[in-house]
């Protein structure tokens, strides 16, 4: 079952105080289970974005913990900033990560609402998937007025919090109020200008944003006319910090406006208005895909394969989009997928072998344990069969004189990355598998009910370490494909790799043939053995026939 995820990512109104900004995110990782992902302050904007993950009920206590931990040491009575804010933390968002709805997430955060309204006194606006009524989705209507504005807003009945007190008491004087609400994957993206004017900035930001402006007609009324992109909100600042104006975007939703799409129309409305964009700044942290869509939009531009490993796509996407124009972007402190990755040692734990480096991988094969083994072995033989033929059809793409012909090779080496991660993945499965039948034979065998539990699970782990080789088999001879092609019609000085590919593929295939036969030697299901190895008999041959064709097409070349 997909284990239940969210991300909270609550904006606390101190973004100078280190000690405060620390000792308020430190009380996130005092609930167990709850992993805190990043630490984001801005000292122009007095805002810090703090970043966490985890089960549902965790991570809503860990926010109540963190709320109340910046009420004890925030007065907002003394708050100024560049940012919209109304409150010690302005926002609390819930956001739905896996296997969880959006619906679920709403009902968590009017709980967590309910409570810190109910326990700490604090105003409680609900917004997006939770709000309460129409108008409250949108957090700028929930915040207008902002901080400075709020004993007039909790004396209007329309505007009465959703939770906690509807007065401007000495606790709500310091506190100020605070939205809650669930919402989509929300990045917050500032596109860096060649420019110290607020104004223009302004309305720069007018232009690209979906609410657009406001324009006054002839006879005095005003039309509200939009801006060119859907799901982005934005305004114009000047960030002393950097000496430099920026637009503040909220991409709301980057399915409909994707990262690099605001990016490339920020740097058209500023170039129309005499203005040059210079780079990016990533607030808080971003999905992967986010940035490999961005690296894959300036790949088929330039017509380049895009058929390249993911590290170098995100390398594009950095360059691309100007994220380190103002400091060095980390990717493996940015990207929320990488992050949960570095934190999880169940993650790490499941990429043990891949990890290492070659030389590592060797002695770990030499040692004395009977993993990684050869099903291990066979996988990343194919993982380097496969990595030849993608290096060929990314340099055929590449090649001066097949410019028309970029895109037929960026498929081919696209199909190949894909078989190359899927490979990589077998390597440490293979060694999974092994783990799980040495599980299954220690598991207790006292009783009849126990040796009949024990049985069952050593059959259903021994047929994983017989799937698992058979996929390599099959991803292996699947591989082939591209190394025949690339032989035929890739670049004449590399078909040797494309031969020495398909040797490595072949090898694959056979060692996985290997791995099947001796792992089914112990089976007692006869009829799920005879169907096994007859596929993997079919798949040998199949191997063979392959490699035979590609290295006629190769020696003909060489």
């Amino acid at each position: 079952m997909q284990r239940r995820l969210i991300e909270c990512v609550p904006n606390i109104s101190e973004g100078r105080d280190r000690a405060k900004i620390d000792a308020i995110a430190a009380v996130v990782e005092t609930v167990e289970g709850v992993r805190l992902l990043d630490v984001d302050p801005g000292k122009a904007t007095n805002r810090t974005v703090i970043t966490f993950v985890g089960e549902p009920e965790q991570v809503c206590e860990a926010a109540f913990r963190l709320i109340k931990k910046a009420q004890e040491l925030i007065d907002m009575r003394g708050h100024k900033g560049e940012h919209p804010r109304f409150g010690a933390t302005d926002v609390c968002p819930l956001v739905p990560i896996s296997g969880i709805s959006m619906e679920e997430c709403a009902a968590f955060a009017k709980k967590l609402g309910e409570r810190v309204g109910k326990e700490l006194g604090i105003p409680v606006y609900l917004y997006e998937a939770a709000a309460s009524e129409e108008k409250r989705k949108n957090l700028a209507n929930n915040r207008s007025g902002e901080y400075e504005g709020l004993t007039k807003k909790l004396k209007d009945p329309t505007w009465k919090p959703d939770y906690g007190p509807a007065e401007f008491t000495d606790s709500v004087a310091r506190s100020g109020a605070i939205a809650i609400g669930a919402r989509n994957f929300l990045v917050a993206y500032n596109v860096n200008l060649n420019t110290t004017s607020t104004r223009r900035a302004n309305a720069i930001a007018f232009d690209i944003r979906e609410a657009g402006r406001k324009v006054k007609q002839a006879d005095g009324s005003e039309l509200q006319v939009p801006g060119k992109l859907k799901s982005v909100k934005g305004i114009g600042w000047y960030i002393e910090e950097y000496g430099v104006a920026q637009l503040s975007l909220n991409l709301t939703d980057i399915a409909v406006t994707p990262v690099h799409v605001a990016f490339d129309e920020a740097c058209k409305a500023a170039e129309a208005r005499g203005i040059r964009v210079t780079g990016s700044e990533l607030v808080g942290l971003i999905p992967k895909q986010a940035l490999l869509d961005a690296a894959d939009f300036y790949l088929k531009r330039q017509e380049r394969s895009l058929g390249i490993p993911e590290r170098e796509k995100i390398k594009i996407a950095v360059k691309s989009l100007g994220l380190d124009d103002l400091g060095p972007f980390d990717p493996q402190k940015k990207v929320i997928e990488y992050m949960l990755e570095d934190t999880s040692t169940g993650s790490a734990g499941n990429e043990r072998l891949v990890r290492m480096d070659l030389k590592r991988f060797s002695e770990e094969t030499a040692g004395e344990s009977p993993a990684p083994g050869g099903g291990s072995v066979a996988a990343y033989v194919g993982v380097l069969g496969v990595s030849l033929g993608t290096m060929v059809a990314n340099l055929s793409a590449h090649k001066r004189g097949w410019d028309e012909r970029w895109e037929a090779f960026s498929q081919w080496a696209e199909r190949g990355e894909k078989l190359r991660n899927e490979l990589l993945f077998l390597v440490d499965e293979d060694t999974r598998a092994f783990d799980r039948i040495m599980a299954a034979m220690g598991l207790p065998k006292g009783s009849d009910e126990e040796k009949q539990a024990r049985k069952a699970a050593i059959t259903e782990a021994t047929k994983g370490a017989i799937n698992t080789p058979l996929r390599t088999m099959q991803v292996c001879v699947e591989s082939m494909a591209l190394m025949k092609a690339m032989a035929e019609q890739g670049l004449p000085a590399s078909v040797s790799d494309a031969g020495v590919g398909a040797l490595c593929a072949r090898t694959g295939a056979i060692g996985g043939y290997l791995n099947v036969r001796i792992n089914c030697a112990g089976l007692d299901d006869a009829a799920f053995k005879t169907d096994v190895l007859a596929q993997a008999e079919a798949l040998k041959a199949k191997a063979e026939e392959l490699e035979a064709e590609v290295m006629a097409l190769t020696l003909a070349k060489v």
